[in-house]
């Protein structure tokens, strides 16, 4: 059994002092274990830290080919262009050969077994609306020729004719809304109807005369004018309103009278108000309260009369003037063709029918000069038909202009808690 023979040392405890203090039998085995080791380097040739670098080191300038090749064969890069030709697509590559399908078009005409989503109509599915919108029959009901009415009655019978169910209430017959039978309102200033699809004007031609495309050009032109400067005047007013409620706000409300101006200490106390100055009046007698009546009764009917005459004046002018633009509007539609029976669109009423919303303005339809394209193949198309479209149906009156609805209100719904969990009975009483 072999034993190690150490020098004595004490607990290895950390000094508690600021510095490092002289003990007896301090642990020498790291100071022994370092001379070891230059023993050793020393036995075998020397001390490298103190040997130079020429004979610790070899620079070799060749290289070992065995190295070489062995490390070509386990880590060879290929290069670029066989990495790119040895990635796989997940897309299939082109099928370059020439074959019939009909799933191969020329980018315009549809194929016939295309898929379509689960919202899209399908062809067959639009053929059969298109059959039903030419018969004329959109609900699929029968009927002997013409339009199907939704409002008249229908002779299919139904449970309630059944003597057991007497005591039920006989459902109400159908009865169509009064204005179904009215012709509907046009929003034109004028009156007039608009027509569904009015004829363009030769001024928002491709190729336009000067002439037809300068007066187009000034007309729109000065109906911007016109809205600018009605828009400018209504942030002028704005403007002005914020003004105004700025200085309401400023204000402290404190009341300013003329006594705070006044200076104190200097008025006497021997000077009198002056309301104390005025003579009181006297009591009327009675002839002096009917005199006052009278006069007052009769300036009563001597205003009422000038009010009168300045209303029958103002009726008669009114008349005299309906009487002339009917003249004129006679003397017009005499004079004029078949086109001066359409209204103007662009000019609508003061207030919409039915409702706040106005209708959407009309869009601006002229092309500027750097715009103007002398072919038709060059042509850009504008505008949008559906939207022109449900614009004149709301001029005409037969649709009504609403706000959409993104975000409808919920129900509202109260959250009760039931108090049966109250009732119980305890067993035995």
């Amino acid at each position: 059994m072999s034993t190690t023979l150490e020098a004595p040392r004490q607990y290895g405890q950390p000094s508690r002092k600021g510095k490092r203090a002289w003990r007896k039998n301090v642990d020498v085995s790291e100071v022994q274990e370092g001379l070891r080791l230059l023993k050793d380097e020393e036995i075998k040739g020397g001390v490298l830290a103190e040997r130079p670098s020429e004979e610790l080191f070899v620079i070799d300038k060749k290289g070992s080919s065995e190295i070489r090749d062995a490390y070509r064969k386990q880590h060879k890069k290929p290069l670029k262009a066989d990495e790119i030709l040895a990635q796989r697509s997940a897309i299939d590559a082109v099928d370059t050969r020439k074959r019939g399908s009909s799933n191969v078009t020329d980018g315009v005409i549809e194929p016939k077994t295309k898929k379509h989503k689960s919202d899209w109509v399908s062809r067959k599915e639009w053929k059969r609306l298109k059959q039903v919108a030419k018969e004329g029959n959109p609900m699929d009901k029968p009927s002997d020729g013409g339009f199907y009415d939704p409002w008249a009655d229908e002779a299919d019978p139904t449970p309630l004719d059944d003597p057991q169910f007497d005591y039920l209430e006989k459902p109400k017959p159908k009865v169509a809304p009064e204005t179904l039978k009215r012709a509907p309102i046009s929003l034109t200033a004028d009156g007039k109807t608009v027509p569904s699809v009015r004829a363009p004007t030769a001024g928002t031609s491709y190729n336009p005369t000067f002439e037809d495309w300068d007066e187009l050009l000034r007309e729109q032109g000065q109906r911007a004018v016109e809205e600018e400067k009605k828009r400018l005047e209504e942030e002028r007013k704005e403007q002005e309103r914020q003004r105004l409620v700025d200085e309401a706000n400023d204000d402290d409300g404190e009341a300013k009278s003329d006594d705070e101006s006044a200076w104190e200490g200097f008025e006497s106390e021997y000077e009198k108000p002056e309301w104390l100055n005025k003579k009181r009046p006297e009591r009327k007698t009675k002839t002096q309260r009917n005199k006052i009546k009278r006069r007052k009764e009769a300036e009563r009917l001597a205003k009422w009369e000038a009010q009168k005459q300045t209303k029958e004046a103002q009726v008669a002018e009114a008349k005299a003037i309906s009487e002339r633009f009917k003249n004129q509007e006679l003397e017009r539609d005499s004079d004029a063709d078949e086109s001066s029976d359409e209204g103007d669109d662009t000019t609508l009423r003061r207030k919409p029918l039915g409702g706040k919303i106005r209708a959407p303005e009309k869009p601006t339809e002229v092309v500027l000069p750097d715009e103007l394209q002398d072919s038709l193949r060059l042509l850009k198309p504008e505008g949008n038909l559906l939207d022109d479209r449900f614009r004149t149906l709301i001029i005409q009156g037969k649709l009504e202009s609403r706000k959409p609805v993104s975000q409808p209100k919920k129900a509202k719904r109260e959250v009760t808690e039931k108090w049966t969990y109250k009732d119980f009975k305890v067993p035995g009483l």
